[in-house]
């Protein structure tokens, strides 16, 4: 047990929690510094690993909240609230209790004190079971965020399940490693004189900052909000968490079974209660200013997000928010091969990732690709070809593409295709078994370097712009300009040149925005690897706040030293 100045006893159970999960610990530890491919939860949903009545225990899991209350046992308002709408047109009919933001911050103050105290390798077994738990439970969860997202079933169970799980261990491991850097007490000496010396006992307490608040994401509900979960939890601090209204089952899932492990550990499960709200009656606002409130982590529109930064003024604020992500195209080796990988970035789940391509930078004269030279025309052509082949086959279409989240996104595609010249339309397309899903594929429009009131915002969703540059050097000038004044997350840059390669590279990384080169595998753009990638660099509008670093967990958390004569 890690040594700390201030534990309080800790029940069997809790003890038992560090001991049966800190090989996976040790494991995720390592993985931060070596930055090499761990993935401690299955990301395939088969039943050798899972179980062989997983996938049907999930389902059914899932079914039973339709229709019905989900209660997670916490204090509440009086009535209930609830309007999820399922993108793939199943009816939900989900309601839940409503958010008193009076009691639940005070619950949440009140629970925290056992919590703070307890060692610090407790509340990371707590955690690290918390966890273990959510993993079993990666069908239902992929059932839930699949129906609220949009997501296709593979996405959703991966990207909702193992690998959101994965980001939850990698920010868990740096909070352990933060608060375990120090030792909890020290001998400290200082020779005063030839005869004398001073001679102290001084001991190290982690104390939490207080209540923190997650406001998520109506895309990635579970991926975008379990790193702050794990991270303001495991530092000792009380967490309530603010789902996005459309997607508020999966988070929902979750507190259920954090909350009975945590009381199984002996400590108050309203150290993690939810605060859902509805479009009608939004609690945001509120919640985030709050006295009481010590830490905010946001993820959403950058609006919204730049309201909480000026505003929750009495907290520490994390932001991930909107950004407009480029493709630098100078030159290729294989058109056909970087057409496939770009087709595939930028149909994946409609262009509703954060990460999705959305300028595509290509000099108006066009590129070397192999031995030939392909006009701006043709590169465009090619790309809007594999599109074609790629959705040709409905079923795997609807797979890749899933379902658009929000009305608003339709909206949005049908007026972006009156602002530029369009190479391929967005068209409906019909799911095999949802015949009332918002399937949609992508809108593909062409535009000049001169048109920057069309490029230069983002437009969420599935989207693309092919701009004409003068060379490959205004490429880089407007991709390094959309990265300081949008935000940029992603930048994906294809050149055989050498020296384009390192001034694209320098000038992008130089404005925050990770960069991959000449992709044309499996690998793509929008793929964000727990721990190997820094998932938003902070350096740009597109947030504040990297997931996971260092610095993502060591704010949550401060080391007050008390000093005594030894």
């Amino acid at each position: 047990m890690t040594t700390t100045a201030s534990n309080v006893s800790a029940t069997t159970a809790s003890v038992d929690f560090f001991a049966k999960h800190q090989d996976i610990l040790k494991t995720a530890t390592d993985a931060l510094t070596s930055r090499n491919h761990v993935s401690p939860f299955p990301e395939i949903p088969s039943g050798r690993i899972y179980g062989e009545s997983a996938a049907a225990d999930g389902q059914s899991a899932f079914e039973s909240y339709l229709n019905s209350t989900f209660d997670t046992g916490q204090p509440c308002a009086e009535g209930e609230i609830g309007d999820e709408q399922s993108p793939f047109g199943l009816p939900l009919k989900i309601r839940y209790p409503k958010a008193d933001v009076d009691k639940l911050l005070h619950a949440a103050q009140a629970a925290m004190g056992s919590w703070r105290d307890a060692d610090v390798d407790v509340r990371t077994g707590v955690c690290l079971e918390i966890l273990h738990r959510l993993n079993k439970r990666s069908f239902e969860l992929a059932h839930s965020v699949m129906h609220t997202t949009g997501q296709g079933f593979m996405m959703a169970f991966q990207a909702g399940g193992p690998h959101a799980q994965d980001r939850g261990l990698e920010a868990l491991a740096f909070a352990h490693v933060a608060m375990t850097r120090f030792p909890g007490e020290v001998r400290w000496e200082k020779r005063i004189s030839k005869t004398d010396t001073e001679s102290f006992t001084k001991t190290q307490r982690i104390v939490p900052r207080g209540v923190a608040v997650i406001v998520a994401c109506s895309t990635f509900p579970t991926w975008n909000t379990y790193p702050a979960f794990f991270a303001n939890l495991a530092t000792g601090n009380a967490v309530v968490v603010k789902p996005h209204p459309g997607a508020i089952l999966p988070l929902a899932i979750t507190i259920r079974i954090a909350r009975e492990v945590i009381a199984e550990a002996g400590f108050d499960p309203n150290l993690v209660t939810l605060a859902p709200d509805d479009e009608a009656s939004p609690i945001a606002k509120e919640l985030v200013t709050r006295s009481e409130v010590k830490i905010v982590d946001y993820t959403g529109s950058t609006s919204f997000g730049k309201w909480i930064e000026e505003n929750a003024k009495q907290a520490v604020v994390f932001t991930e928010k909107a950004g407009v992500n480029c493709v630098i195209l100078d030159s290729v080796e294989n058109i056909k091969r970087v057409a496939g990988n770009l087709a595939f970035s930028m149909c994946l789940y409609s262009g509703q990732m954060c990460t999705s391509p959305q300028n595509i930078f290509v000099p108006r004269d066009g590129i070397k690709a192999g031995n030939e030279t392909m006009s701006f025309d043709d590169v465009a052509a090619a790309i809007v070809s594999a599109v074609d082949k790629l959705l040709s086959d409905p079923k795997m279409a609807c797979e890749i593409l899933g379902a658009i989240q929000g009305e608003q996104t339709l909206r949005r595609i049908e007026k972006a295709g009156e602002s530029a010249r369009v190479l391929r339309p967005s068209s409906v397309i019909g799911h095999p078994t949802h015949p009332d899903a918002r399937v949609r594929s992508p809108l593909i429009l062409a535009t000049s370097s001169a048109e920057t009131d069309v490029f230069m915002q983002e437009l969420f969703g599935p989207i693309v712009c092919f701009v004409a540059t003068k060379d490959t050097s205004e490429s880089i000038e407007l991709a390094t300009r959309c990265a300081r004044e949008t935000g940029s997350i992603t930048g994906l840059v294809h050149t055989t040149n050498a020296d384009v390669e390192r001034q694209a590279t320098d000038a992008l990384t130089c404005c925050g925005v990770p960069v991959c080169v000449n992709l044309t595998g499996q690998k793509l753009v929008n793929h964000t690897a727990a721990f190997s990638d820094f998932h938003v660099s902070g350096l740009n509008p597109s947030g504040n706040a990297t997931i996971c670093d260092t610095a993502f967990v060591a704010n949550r958390f401060r080391v007050v030293q008390c000093c005594r004569p030894a």
